[in-house]
Order: C-alpha cells, then sequence, then structure tokens
C-alpha cells in the first residue's frame, strides 16, 4: 500500500530544511506516494501571529508545484476553527481511501503526545513519523513515558534525520533587521515575500 505522508506546521515562512526533511522521508521510504504538506489556520493559537492563511498557502503552492512528489493541502486553512490531528487525519483518510496515511511530528511534540485530543485514536489507526529535533533522541522520549511505551510500535525514527536548528522564527527576525534570508528559504518563497513586503512590519 502506498504511503502518504502528512507534514503539518505554521510553515510561517516555509524553509528549506522543511523541504529538505521532506526529501529525504522521499528518499528513505518506500512506497512513499507523496508528502502533503498541511499549513495550521491563521487561529491557530501561537505566541506570535501568524502570516495570513493564503500567503502561506501560496508560499508552500510554489514550491510543491516544482517537485512531484510535493502537494500543498488547504484542509485546515479551510475550516472554521482550528481541526484536532485526528480529525486532518481521518480527512485525509477518507480522501485516500487506498493509502497509508502517516503523520510526521517533531520530538518537541512527542513528548506532549499523550495529551493530544484522541491521542489513543490515532496511534490506533495511523504511524507516526517522528524528526529528531537538536540532540533529541525518540527512544529516549519513549521510555519515560507510559502511553508512548505502551504504544512505541506506531512510532518510527526518520531514518538519518537531517537535523537544523534554522527557525522560521530566526528567518522573521532577519527580514525585519532587514538582513539577508537568501538560501534560507527557497527562491521561489524568498522573491514572494520580497515580492509582497511581508514580514517586514510584523
Amino acid at each position: 500500500m502506498k504511503k502518504i505522508i502528512v507534514f503539518g506546521g505554521a510553515f510561517n515562512p516555509p524553509l528549506n530544511s522543511h523541504f529538505s526533511l521532506a526529501e529525504q522521508i522521499v528518499n528513505e521510504y518506500e512506497n512513499v506516494e507523496k508528502i502533503i504538506f498541511v499549513p495550521v489556520n491563521s487561529k491557530y493559537q501561537k505566541s506570535e501571529a501568524l502570516l495570513s492563511n493564503e500567503h502561506r498557502y501560496n508560499m508552500l503552492k510554489l514550491v510543491c508545484e516544482q517537485n512531484e512528489n510535493f502537494e500543498v493541502s488547504d484542509i485546515e486553512l479551510k475550516s472554521d476553527r482550528p481541526l484536532y490531528t485526528i480529525e486532518t487525519l481521518n480527512i485525509l483518510q477518507k480522501q485516500y481511501p487506498n493509502n497509508e496515511i502517516v503523520f510526521t511530528t517533531g520530538t518537541d511534540n512527542l513528548r506532549e503526545f499523550d495529551t493530544w485530543h484522541e491521542a489513543e485514536q490515532i496511534v490506533r489507526n495511523f504511524k507516526i513519523l517522528v524528526l529528531e529535533r537538536d540532540e533529541d533522541n525518540m527512544d529516549d522520549i519513549i521510555a519515560l513515558n507510559p502511553f508512548l511505551s505502551a504504544n512505541k510500535s506506531s512510532f518510527i525514527k526518520v531514518k538519518e534525520n537531517i537535523r537544523s536548528n534554522l527557525s522560521s522564527t530566526f528567518v522573521r527576525d532577519k527580514i525585519r533587521r532587514g538582513k539577508s534570508i537568501r538560501y534560507l528559504i527557497p527562491d521561489e518563497v524568498y522573491r514572494y515575500i520580497k515580492g509582497n513586503k511581508l514580514y517586514e512590519v510584523m
């Protein structure tokens, strides 16, 4: 059965590291049909306001159009409220009934996975591909958490994970300070940000 990998995030803005990780997943795992990037709705509560749904979707689309393995979904953007992860995954499973839906998350989120809405349903129905952040070790995190330990077969460590400390916050700060962001983000995203004067006063 072909796999569809769900890569969620704020993508505020999308970085080269997001796409290099996605490409690594395609390279390392058999039967991956495509990676679907799912940007969160701007209603999603974060410490800093997200750029509009339209701009973040457009930036992802510009990059995904250049890679036949990448696609962007507006499932969460079209919703009148923030969707729970289980809701998004269930919607995608209905859209792709003949595919295995696999969700990606970082070890930063893995630590809190047991507190997620319907966490038991997520691990029962879907595999979770885990990206190790910074110096994190997935196995150590799982061993320390009873829920994760009981469901450890649902979690898969990304092979030869490309680790990066680069964050969208770092890029936004560079823009505000008038510094170059070339080579931190895809050229398509760079041109879009410059053309629309994004983040300069956020």
